[in-house]
């Protein structure tokens, strides 16, 4: 059934696995070749034969997903021997997914000598993910990648691996720096990487523009995510460039048409007139047009919480918390890190188990939540605005009353 995989356009994992399984000279051909065994197998039976475990490495109680195979013969052992262990190591890459040839030629070697073989780059965590190792050579694989440099990430209920982009290495949109910032957090969060102790998976991620290339709004619980709030750059003369080398009713109908609030026009001269105080950062005018339109200079972050995928209520964007945040000083990025603490520490303390942080604010509520951090509410947090403008004015001042009277009720431990 492997076999029929191969057939289409596209090319196959099944490829990859049988390349592997078929280099005689290496060690892990033989792993690959009862990989392939037990995928065959579960294809014919739509079942899955993996099982749990617990393999790690001293000192951790993270970084490794351990596999062990459920098929056994009638004399008790597993029906695939050579992959009867198949576990996976997690490492972190550096920060914005720089590598040099040199360090990826290393890596693959230490992996050749203790694993599989099998690398996926990268998992949506943001690690390295090396697939198939057994429970001998875990030790002996962390040692030798430690000694390279590089660390085992996060698994289980703990903070994750973070991502960040490439952002202003190689990126003119970038608005702060992404490396730093990932960097910092993750060395204070280092421990509750290494040692599970959370209800569940807390992940960061650090987009270095409104573009979010590490889709920090759907899959981060706490999104980093660059932007800026003076007025968008405009080169005139790249605008009349653009148009004169791509026609006018070509700008009309991929930038101006296609601004979602309207906010972008083509004058008769050729010139582009942007009304800032609607424009909502989509980025998509700054795409087409990058030599003519840059991000502003007066840039920053904002701060979004609770993205996920599915888990318990469905799929979850990022809800905003912070709406603008300098991220140049070392004062700022101190601040950023003590916001974190407070969300991981109420992460901690409050969420259920299994229980991510955006369904916590879901339970909770987001004003109870914004208190508990310590934020003011602000109108930018505002996920959809009213669309009944009739709105009541009497009794206002009552209700006010009675809203203080319950706050302090519970500020001072007595009834609501």
């Amino acid at each position: 059934m492997l076999d029929q995989l191969e057939g289409g356009p596209w090319p196959s994992f099944v490829s990859g696995l049988k390349r592997l399984a078929g280099a005689q000279d290496k060690p892990y051909a033989g792993m690959m070749k009862d990989l392939l065994g037990q995928l065959e197998r579960s294809y014919e039976t739509k079942r899955g034969y993996w099982k749990g475990g617990t393999v790690g490495v001293i000192g951790y109680g993270g970084g490794v997903i351990p596999r062990f195979t459920e098929l056994r013969g009638e004399d008790g052992k597993p029906e695939f021997p050579e992959a009867a262990e198949f576990h996976t190591l997690r490492v972190m890459p550096a920060p914005g997914m720089h590598y040099s040839t040199d360090a990826l030629r290393k890596i693959c070697d230490v992996w050749e000598k203790y694993g599989s073989g099998l690398i996926a780059l990268h998992g949506q965590s943001g690690d390295i993910m090396l697939q198939g190792c057994s429970s001998r050579n875990v030790q002996p694989c962390f040692d030798e990648m430690n000694e390279l440099g590089y660390d085992l990430g996060g698994a289980g209920p703990a903070v994750r691996t973070s991502m960040s982009c490439v952002g202003h290495a190689r990126c003119e949109q970038s608005c702060y720096d992404e490396i730093r910032a990932h960097t910092q957090i993750i060395n204070a969060f280092l421990d509750d990487m290494h040692r599970p102790a959370l209800p569940y998976k807390f992940k960061f991620k650090f987009s270095g523009c409104p573009n979010d290339c590490m889709n920090a709004i759907q899959r981060a619980d706490m999104a980093v995510i660059g932007t800026w709030r003076d007025d968008i750059r405009i080169d005139q003369d790249e605008v009349r460039k653009h148009v004169s080398g791509s026609t006018r009713q070509a700008v009309i109908d991929n930038v101006v048409t296609r601004c979602p609030t309207r906010c972008v026009s083509l004058k008769d001269d050729d010139t582009i007139e942007i009304d800032n105080r609607n424009c909502v950062r989509c980025m998509h005018c700054i795409n087409v047009m990058p030599k003519a339109l840059r991000p502003g200079t007066d840039r920053g972050v904002t701060i979004l919480l609770g993205g996920k995928r599915t888990l318990k209520i469905g799929d979850l964007f990022g809800t905003v918390i912070v709406p603008f945040m300098k991220l140049e000083t070392d004062e700022d990025f101190e601040k950023l890190q003590a916001l974190s603490q407070n969300i991981i520490d109420f992460f901690a303390e409050n969420a259920l188990e299994h229980e991510r942080t955006g369904e916590m604010i879901e339970r909770i509520g987001f004003a109870n939540f914004l208190k508990a951090i310590g934020l003011e509410p602000d109108p930018s947090m505002v996920l959809h605005p009213r669309t009944n403008p009739y709105v009541r004015t009497d009794g206002w001042e009552e209700e006010v009353a009675k809203w203080n009277a319950r706050q302090g009720a519970q500020d001072t431990g007595g009834a609501p």
